[in-house]
């Protein structure tokens, strides 16, 4: 396990996507070293209702300095690469990058080169009503190359309620994944050729057997880019999925 880098994880929002990174990374490094082997990562694991509440106000500002704080407390636990563990609060990304001294890696990086793999120009969006309404992810998406197209007022009403109502409880209902089912059916009636699972919790509701186009889960695919970051045998990590 000689070269191997730790991996910084900067949690809690919510506790159960975070569970899915952790699983996910464990199982990668897994998958690609073999025998016993698992991710060495260090985690730290907010409160989330002291986000919630700041994201609710709309103290944005606030909130990246309370993360940029607990980045530096990653940091300082050992971590030689930081992902965030949310799509949400990367719209504090700039903040926490200021902070640290080690290579975030952001979550639009990974997403959009593996759209951009699989050869498609015009993907739908789905996440938080903060992840669809700004424009932290879809200029991230768009300066890849690709037209992001968001759900209409009452689909991203919809599907913020059932992330904030549902998912983050860890409630999944068949209901809400039928929903999502008729908002993905509509995008894709507006020429999208694909759906951005952009916020992690959606992935435990809805998946590639559940729509017509092929699905981009943020969440695996960061943590693909944290498991060749921290595998990668130079010594570098991959610079299209680092922000700095």
């Amino acid at each position: 396990m000689h070269g191997v880098r730790t991996i910084g994880l900067l949690g809690g929002m919510s506790w159960e996507s975070s569970a899915l990174y952790y699983r996910l990374l464990n199982e990668g490094v897994r998958d690609r070293l073999g025998g016993f082997s698992s991710a060495r990562c260090v985690l730290l694991s907010v409160d989330f209702a002291e986000i919630e509440r700041l994201q609710a106000a709309g103290d944005w500002t606030g909130a990246g300095e309370l993360l940029a704080a607990d980045a530096r407390a990653v940091q300082a636990a050992g971590a030689d690469v930081l992902l965030l563990c949310t799509n949400t609060m990367h719209t504090v990304a700039d903040a926490i990058t200021a902070a640290v001294d080690i290579p975030l890696l952001h979550i639009g990086d990974s997403t959009g080169a593996a759209i951009a793999a699989a050869g498609l120009t015009r993907v739908a969006l789905l996440g938080t009503r903060y992840t669809m309404e700004q424009p932290f992810l879809v200029d991230r998406l768009a300066a890849a190359g690709l037209e992001v197209l968001v759900p209409d007022a009452a689909d991203r009403d919809l599907v913020h309620r059932v992330i904030y109502d549902e998912l983050v409880l860890g409630v999944v209902r068949e209901e809400s994944r039928q929903a999502y089912r008729e908002v993905v059916d509509r995008l894709v009636a507006r020429g999208a050729q694909g759906v951005v699972l952009g916020c992690t919790e959606i992935e435990l509701l809805i998946g590639p057997d559940d729509v017509a186009v092929p699905t981009f889960p943020t969440t695996a695919l960061h943590v693909a880019a944290a498991v060749d970051a921290a595998l990668a045998e130079d010594g570098a990590c991959a610079p299209h999925t680092i922000d700095r």
